[in-house]
């Protein structure tokens, strides 16, 4: 076991799926001399050469493009897109045909196609490097839509995806790239694992749903909560497209109340579909109705404003203090951001 950041937890588990296929090519901008901005992919063209960690110019449709010509001869491609927002060139190659290619062919052809995104903001960065676009592709059939939240996940989950037969788009949250935890590098890959949803924190009273960026922030809150009294049970979706609604379900069973939290913006978001299938499949079990808190329904801010516009463990409180039908508690009180200097400093209980 080995402590890595979630970056180079991804790097490793790009090392691994390049050493155990010759058919896994890499394909980005600037990902081959440079090793990518964010240096995910370091090191690797250096050691597998330049006709697989292929450094391809600024045009992600001609990336996504070239991927799809790739599996169709038998490849398994690995595309970075540099960021979030530069996924639009690419994206009728994504929803037109990468998706749609399997059913078309009636089953005779596997699109094995990765696609790497970092998301979300958190980076002092302006639009179209902050932005959160994980619904548009959650909304298209034949597409797997995935994202990890700590460095052991990153690690094992882009390997799943490299092995799996379907088009994977992998959202990577980059305000984490520099997260470090334990990696055990031998666990089992079993292409299709990533669609479990993970408990990372047990509780009782209410169930709190975050994915990638938002994990650490839930778990946060689920410490400052705590201190208040309300036991939170924290899951991290980590797939979007399949929802895991089977481990929500399970969970909501037993809490009867519902917070889900992320950075996109609310109207049609992975919010908005878990809280309408929570309450169609467990309205009788429910104390309150299911509460979203999660950015706004503006284009991202400038990056003096990011911290008004991210889910931070004060909203996700004030939605916990929603789902337990008590009143708003926004803006915070004195007590609630001392228990937030408790959370993020390690000294909860103390107060």
């Amino acid at each position: 076991m080995t402590t890595l950041t979630l970056s180079k937890a991804i790097n490793t588990g790009l090392h691994h799926a390049l050493a155990d296929d010759d058919r896994v090519l890499l394909l980005g901008e600037d990902i081959g001399r440079l090793g990518g901005v964010f240096r995910v992919t370091d090191g690797l063209q250096a050691e597998f050469g330049a006709d697989r960690v292929i450094d391809m110019p600024l045009a992600e449709s001609a990336i996504i493009g070239a991927a799809v010509g790739l599996a169709f001869r038998g490849f398994r491609p690995v595309c970075e897109i540099q960021f979030d927002g530069f996924i639009y060139p690419g994206f009728d190659q994504i929803v037109a045909q990468l998706a749609k290619l399997h059913y078309r062919t009636r089953g005779a052809v596997r699109m094995p196609v990765t696609i790497r995104v970092p998301y979300g903001g958190g980076i002092g960065a302006v639009e179209h490097h902050s932005e959160s676009p994980e619904a548009y592709f959650a909304h298209t059939a034949g597409l797997r839509v995935v994202t990890c939240s700590d460095p052991q996940d990153a690690h094992t989950m882009i390997r799943q995806a490299i092995a799996c037969d379907d088009p994977v788009l992998f959202f990577e949250p980059k305000r984490r790239y520099w997260t470090k935890g334990e990696v055990l590098e031998d666990l089992p890959t079993d292409p299709l694992a990533f669609t479990h949803a993970r408990t990372v924190r047990s509780g009782r009273d209410a169930t709190l749903v975050a994915y990638g960026p938002l994990v650490q922030t839930a778990l946060d809150a689920a410490v400052a909560a705590a201190d208040e009294g309300v036991d939170l049970e924290v899951i991290d979706l980590r797939s979007l497209a399949p929802i895991d609604v089977d481990a929500v379900v399970a969970s909501v069973e037993k809490t009867g109340r519902l917070v889900v939290a992320h950075e996109a913006q609310r109207s049609g978001g992975i919010g908005a579909e878990l809280a309408a299938t929570i309450t169609e499949r467990c309205f009788d079990v429910l104390e309150e109705a299911p509460v979203r808190v999660t950015g706004f329904d503006t284009p991202y801010p400038a990056s003096a404003l990011e911290d008004h516009f991210l889910p931070d463990l004060d909203r996700i409180l004030d939605g916990v203090d929603r789902a337990m039908g008590r009143r708003s508690s926004m803006p915070s009180s004195t007590g609630r951001a001392e228990a937030r200097t408790a959370a993020t400093t390690g000294e909860e209980g103390r107060r």
